[in-house]
Order: C-alpha cells, then structure tokens, then sequence
C-alpha cells in the first residue's frame, strides 16, 4: 500500500515537471472583446507582462513574430519585463522592447521589479538608471502615474506606480480612491480611461478610481493551476487567489489580467503556460476591426 502510494507519488511529481518544462518556454494566444460607446473607432492592443527576460526562442523571435501577425494598434506593458536581482542582466528585456518600440507605440507600466530597482540603488545599483536610459534610447518613456491622451480611438491610457507597502507578502493593505486620485489625479470620464496597473489584488480601488478597463499581470496565472479552483499560489503568497487570470468585471469596470511571460523566484509553470494577450476595444457597431 505504502509503495503503490510512492510511487504514485513519484510519478505525480515527474509529470509536474515534465509539464513545467514544456510550459515555461511555450505561450498560448488570448483573445478578449470590450465594447465601449466612448471609442471611436476600434483599437487593437497587445498586452505583455512578467516577461522577467525571458527569451522564446533567439532574440524573442516567436514572440516578435506572433504579436506581428497579430498587427496590434499599440502595446500595453504591465510591468516586469525585468527581474530584481543584483547583478542580473536585462538585455533581453531591452531587446525586446527596442525591437517592437520600432514598429509600434510601445505603453510602459512599472511593475514591482522595476519599481525595487529604483527604490533601492544601494543594492541594485545604476540598474535602474541604465535601464530607464536603454528605455528612453527607444523611444519608450515609461508612464509612471501619468495619464496620456489617444485622439485617434478616443483612449487615456494611465500607467500606475504604487507604493510597496501595497506588494507586501501575505497581508494586504487596503487602498482607497483617494490614494489613487492623489496618484493619478482625476481619470477621463469623457475617453475609454485605460489604467495600467501591475498587481490586480487592488481591482475594486482602481473600479472606484473610475478606470473603464484595467490591464494587470504579477501573478504569473497562479504558478500552477488545477481544475476547477484554477491558480494555486500567488507572489504574495496567498493560495487560490481570487484573480488569477483571464477577464473580471466589477461596476463598470473591467479587468483582463494576463498570466505572463516568464517566471522568477518561483521558476515553475504547470498546465499554466504563458499568455500573449490581445484585447479589442470596440464601439458598439464596430464588431469587425476597420
């Protein structure tokens, strides 16, 4: 009985690894649809998170490829395209952004890794300062707690930085409206107010905020998923986080949180590949992208 129980044990384990091995270095297309009567025409975006310098092939050729194909009208990053980790390269982050800053508008939202590097030099050192610069030689300024104008689609888009207090493991902090209206200032009530914001743990502040859409990543999918009660585990450390990946809805708000690219400390996905995510911002009558 004892044996029959090990070595179903065993067995569970090796084809845990088995299916991590294959689903960190492959990712899946999704697709979602929002209909607002405030754009003006349709609006195709791809949205990239936690990448953590991971590379899909030479250079992020597949990846590049991919999101080519898919011809996006701008690219939303939700932070994380980097790991804090001193000492640590972030070539293939920079790469890839430079690459696709080359053929699109490239939106930057920080993440909590590049918000670390910046918030401790005395461990990271110019880190920051070099990738902030690599960034801005592409053309790419990040949008920290600044919110930018799209004329053509009738878009704000809002890149938010939070403070760290709001990333602490196991407990999580309560955020109200007016921390994110001190931050952000007022949303746009008259544009499809986009808010770019890393961690979803805080979607029912950013709804009140009055964001129209929010594009969030850091949970990585919940590491690793199971039927029915999808993600296991989340960064910080809570188990079966109730926003784990996919589409949320809360008022009038909606959420797409994608579950990433890459991985970190954690260096697992199972049956949780990463996602290259492609969201649709349509006008009610503008089903069919023009």
């Amino acid at each position: 009985m004892i044996e029959g129980i090990l070595i179903c044990g065993a067995a569970a384990v090796i084809l845990c690894l088995l299916v991590s091995a294959w689903d960190c270095n492959r990712f899946v297309n999704v697709e979602y649809e929002i209909t607002s009567d405030k754009v003006k025409k349709p609006c195709r975006l791809v949205l990239l998170s936690d990448l953590h310098n991971k590379s899909f092939g030479k250079d992020n050729r597949r990846l590049i490829d991919e999101i080519d194909r898919i011809s996006p009208d701008a690219i939303l990053v939700a932070g994380d395209m980097l790991t804090a980790a001193k000492g640590h390269p972030f070539d293939t982050a920079l790469s890839l952004m430079k690459c696709l800053a080359s053929k699109y508008k490239v939106y930057y939202g920080m993440g909590n890794h590049e918000y670390r590097i910046g918030l401790y030099p005395e461990q990271y050192g110019s880190m920051y300062d070099d990738y902030m610069a690599g960034l801005s030689g592409c053309g790419i300024r990040p949008l920290i707690n600044e919110n930018l104008y799209l004329p053509e689609y009738n878009v704000a888009v809002c890149g938010s930085q939070i403070d760290r207090r709001y990333y602490r493991r196991v407990q999580k902090n309560c955020m109200e409206k007016s921390y994110l209206t001190q931050l952000l200032g007022e949303p746009r009530e008259d544009a499809c107010q986009i808010l770019i914001a890393h961690t979803p743990q805080y979607f029912e502040a950013y709804a009140a905020w009055g964001a129209d859409v929010v594009m969030s990543g850091h949970v990585h999918g919940g590491i690793m998923r199971l039927p029915v009660l999808g993600g296991v585990l989340s960064p910080n450390l809570t188990l079966f986080p109730k926003y784990d990946g996919g589409r949320f809805a809360c008022g009038k708000s909606t959420m797409i949180l994608s579950r990433g690219l890459g991985t970190h400390t954690i260096p697992v996905r199972v049956f949780n590949p990463g996602e290259l995510v492609t969201v649709n911002i349509l006008p009610p009558q503008g089903r069919n992208r023009a």
